[in-house]
């Protein structure tokens, strides 16, 4: 028994220093070399940050892009899910408060066109990219706003498009839309 207690006292020893100590010097001595340098990647325009390019922000006005819901109000400081299933009445209400705004400002959609990810908050509520079908629906909304092309915005849309080789394809809110007030210049 004796021995088993010295064991297992000494895989927690090695354990903790391995996993509290060495992995995170070394996840931030990696984090150095990328493009934040660990702290993140800001955006900036004319020199002022305006946000990180990892972290969601709320966009509500019509001239802009709209991202995921977020079920922490996009405070980064408490990020985390609803943690409420399918089955929830409030959720399903919630949801479907969401869609009903989607309609409210797209008229020319269906339910059946709108993607999950602009209804549904991501598992952190922070997520800061959309679905390319998300921007989709989006496109006549944004360029009627903006006095714009739909053309012009299609273009932008899929220049901002980010298409790795594996996983799905991605946009970022923010840097869309800092492209698209780039554009109105």
């Amino acid at each position: 028994m004796k021995k088993y207690i010295i064991q297992s006292l000494r895989l927690t020893v090695v354990l903790t220093v391995l996993l509290c100590v060495i992995y995170p010097l070394l996840v931030a001595f990696i984090g150095k070399f990328s493009k934040g340098m660990g702290n993140g990647e800001t955006i900036s325009v004319n020199g002022k940050v305006v946000g990180y390019a990892n972290i969601g922000q709320k966009f509500t006005k019509p001239n802009y892009f709209w991202g995921r819901p977020s079920a922490v109000d996009y405070n980064a400081a408490g990020s985390a899910g609803s943690n409420k299933g399918p089955t929830n009445a409030d959720y399903l209400k919630q949801v479907s408060d969401r869609v009903d705004t989607l309609l409210k400002y797209h008229p020319y959609l269906k339910k059946s066109d709108i993607p999950a990810d602009m209804v549904t908050a991501s598992g952190s509520g922070l997520d800061p990219d959309i679905s390319p079908a998300g921007a989709q629906i989006q496109i006549r909304r944004v360029a009627e706003n903006r006095k714009l092309s739909v053309e012009q915005v299609t273009k932008l849309v899929k220049d901002q498009t980010n298409k790795p080789v594996f996983g799905p394809q991605t946009i970022n809110v923010l840097k869309l839309n800092v492209a698209l007030d780039a554009l109105k210049k």
